[in-house]
């Protein structure tokens, strides 16, 4: 029932999100008093969501997670905003990678591999997440197709997003006493769907509580509001790039047809291309997926 009303949301005019958008982050904004802040990460969304908040409430703060892994067309267009606090994890991205592993194919399944590999689980646990057996095997389980990344000769996990990013997040929360704004969509995975299903665009309880209300948008809703009310936004987007989170993140790659994130780094951004590969191991990692590192045409040269 939830994914229908899900559907029907995502079938509004781009008006009528905008206006039921503006309706959530009032609810927001006048529950917590005023002591909210946008979570902006330079990319559209957090692009649309910081005009639409501001739009209303001028003075709403904005924090930026310096992790280091940003293009520099995202640090520079966020350089250019007002009113933007700059955060920096405590742990550096290589570090993150040496202590717990390589983001791979997806929070999910990198989750379910870490802890299959690194947890003390009961064999019959452990049949359940590699074979879907059992009544709640759902919550975690490993896709056969990835099985043999168990084996795989470098560690695996989901946790750079949780101490790079979640952890700043929190802290800040906490210290400032604001609660955040964040521009995540449904249609961006299947989790942040269930997250929307379980806790709707305003989520007031939990541990964390987070206001989304560009839940039921989609990615043209956001190129159709950056274009009509005539948002500035990074150059990023201008030299093909269709993702601009963390440069070095391997989410997601193996999916992408045609050239994908780091063939295309490889000609745009060559230095930091050459740090990821040489430096981090991403190479390694990328082959052991089957995912081309360099540009095709290169490879014949």
């Amino acid at each position: 029932m939830e994914f229908h009303r899900l559907e029907q949301l995502q079938s509004l005019s781009l008006r009528d999100k905008v206006a039921r958008s503006e309706r959530k982050i009032r609810e927001w904004y006048y529950h917590h008093g005023g002591q909210v802040y946008i979570a902006f990460s330079g990319g559209k969304d957090s692009t649309v969501l910081l005009h639409l908040v501001r739009s209303l409430f001028p003075d709403v703060p904005a924090v930026f997670i310096d992790t280091g892994l940003e293009y520099p067309e995202i640090r520079d267009f966020v350089k250019a905003q007002d009113n933007v606090t700059w955060l920096r994890p405590k742990m550096g991205f290589k570090a993150v990678l040496e202590k717990y592993g390589y983001p791979v194919v997806s929070k999910e399944q990198a989750q379910c591999i870490y802890e299959l590999r690194t947890m003390n689980i009961s064999p019959q646990v452990r049949e359940k997440w590699l074979r879907g057996k059992g009544r709640n095997s759902g919550r975690r389980r490993l896709s056969e197709k990835w099985h043999y990344l168990l084996d795989a000769p470098f560690p695996i996990s989901n946790k750079c997003c949780d101490v790079m990013k979640k952890g700043p997040a929190n802290a800040y929360s906490r210290r400032s006493g604001r609660h955040r704004f964040t521009g995540e969509m449904a249609c961006d995975s299947f989790l942040r769907t269930q997250q929307w299903a379980r806790q709707g665009c305003n989520a007031f309880e939990g541990g964390h509580p987070k206001s989304v209300p560009l839940a039921f948008w989609t990615e043209p809703d956001v190129w159709g509001y950056l274009g009509e009310k005539g948002v500035p936004y990074s150059r990023i987007y201008d030299m093909g790039f269709k993702r601009t989170g963390c440069m070095f993140c391997m989410f997601g790659v193996h999916m992408e047809s045609g050239e994908n994130r780091f063939q295309k780094m490889c000609r745009t951004h060559p230095k930091q291309w050459r740090y990821c590969m040489e430096e981090l191991g991403l190479r390694e990692v990328l082959e052991h997926l089957g995912v081309l590192t360099e540009p095709v045409a290169d490879l014949f040269d």
